[in-house]
């Protein structure tokens, strides 16, 4: 595909980098020569110098051959007014990047589409639904609904005491006769690997499993997991997300939002019906606990600074809070976040590249989700009749080794797949794929 992306940022590079992977042919705009300089020098991408908005720039970039526009810069304006001059210029398919709520209201949301935007990503509505999710599921630390919710994608990491440790993936299944769950990857020192039958769990490991709903406390048995009811959550920080998120959990949870800037706070408090916020230093560890931080049953740091949000959740996790979450946006803190103790993760970039990376699939995927701790990928396709897949069971078709197929959904049942499993026409079908996989996999559900 020929994929133009507006904004060098955080956002637009990350984004760069995964589609030029994908050996997409993927072009760069952004006023800032400096920033083009950084994505350069990270993916193999053309560059252009300029304003998005510019009728001039736009045509330089070639958008008549635009498979897919993608504006992703700071500025909510720009992405508006490019998107739009995108789509009147010719490009297939636009997307942009919105800071306003309000725009994704359903009447306002058809103001955009008759403008010719496709669709509009709001990073920080999509992280805190992630956390919302992830405070229903509090013993994974990433969870991933499919076909409404008859399978989910959970990952766990085994601690010492964990049943698992040291059984082969037969021995931890082999008293289970109809299958559930199923492990799907294990990521180890930073590299993820597709288990087969005879390797063995260990401690520290994250496992990757996909479930559907009746192996989900059965899985949490074998791996020595406890989901725990949350009803006290303390959020660290007055951001967008931060403003979702207790907006959202204000409506069944006692909720206390901490933030340091005076205005911010009485503006913020003036927001929430039930949520009481704090004014007040969130790395003051004897202003946490005067606020109850040990009578919390999670904490969520969602400032905008990742040593702050890392910081305060081991802060949190030593005074004996089960579920801590940190919003991490530089993606090598991910891993050291993870190692030392804080139990999930949530990156902007990961959540944005999920939802946008599946307008680049050439097959039809109704879900895909770009995973924190792992460069592997979750999708769902939907089976075309006379797709590859079909063609006979799993063991058999050739289906790469690093990719598996994890569950499938067909009609109101879903199951977890296995070698002689065969797919069929319509069914619904998660996979789990290394990123040398991606391509090779779509060619299956052609």
């Amino acid at each position: 595909m020929n994929i133009i992306v507006v904004g060098a940022g955080e956002v637009g590079t990350h984004l760069a980098k995964m589609l030029a992977k994908e050996y997409h042919d993927v072009t760069v705009i952004d006023p800032d020569e400096e920033m083009l300089n950084h994505v350069t020098a990270n993916a193999d991408v053309l560059t252009i110098k300029g304003s998005a908005t510019s009728i001039q720039t736009l045509k330089e970039a070639n958008i008549k051959k635009a498979d897919l526009f993608i504006a992703v810069a700071h500025s909510e304006e720009t992405n508006i007014v490019s998107a739009t001059l995108a789509k009147k210029l010719g490009a297939k398919k636009v997307i942009a990047r919105i800071d306003k709520w309000e725009y994704l209201q359903p009447n306002n949301k058809e103001i955009f589409l008759n403008l010719g935007i496709d669709s509009l990503i709001y990073p920080e509505k999509l992280a805190a639904r992630e956390i919302i999710s992830l405070l229903g599921q509090t013993s994974s630390t990433e969870f991933v609904d499919f076909s409404g919710g008859k399978l989910s994608l959970l990952v766990f990491k085994l601690e010492e005491d964990s049943p698992i440790v040291d059984y082969t993936l037969l021995q931890a299944t082999k008293n289970t006769q109809n299958l559930d769950y199923r492990a799907v990857a294990i990521t180890r020192e930073g590299i993820t690997i597709i288990p087969r039958g005879n390797d063995q769990f260990k401690v520290n490991d994250m496992v990757y499993v996909i479930a559907n709903q009746s192996g989900i406390k059965e899985m949490l048995e074998y791996t020595g997991k406890k989901n725990i009811d949350v009803n006290n959550v303390m959020i660290l920080g007055g951001s967008r997300i931060a403003i979702h998120l207790a907006l959202e959990l204000e409506k069944s949870m006692n909720v206390k939002l901490i933030e340091t800037n005076p205005e911010k706070s009485e503006k913020l408090a003036a927001l929430f019906k039930n949520a009481l916020v704090i004014n007040g230093d969130g790395r003051d560890t004897d202003l946490l606990i005067e606020e109850g931080l040990q009578y919390m049953d999670a904490f969520v740091a969602v400032t905008g600074n990742s040593e702050t949000n890392i910081l305060s959740c081991i802060i949190a996790k030593r005074m004996g809070v089960k579920k801590t979450i940190a919003e991490i946006e530089n993606i090598n803190y991910i891993r050291l976040a993870e190692s030392i103790g804080v139990d999930t993760v949530i990156n902007k970039k990961l959540i944005t590249a999920s939802r946008i990376f599946r307008y680049t699939m050439s097959t039809d995927v109704s879900a895909i989700k770009c995973l924190t701790g792992s460069d592997a990928e979750v999708l769902e396709f939907i089976v075309k009749p006379g797709a590859s897949i079909t063609k006979g069971r799993l063991k058999d078709i050739g289906f790469p080794k690093d990719a598996i197929v994890g569950g499938v959904v067909r009609g109101n049942s879903a199951f977890i797949a296995k070698g002689d499993t065969e797919i069929k026409p319509y069914d619904r079908v998660v996979v789990f794929a290394l990123p040398t996989a991606i391509n090779k996999v779509g060619k299956y559900f052609n």
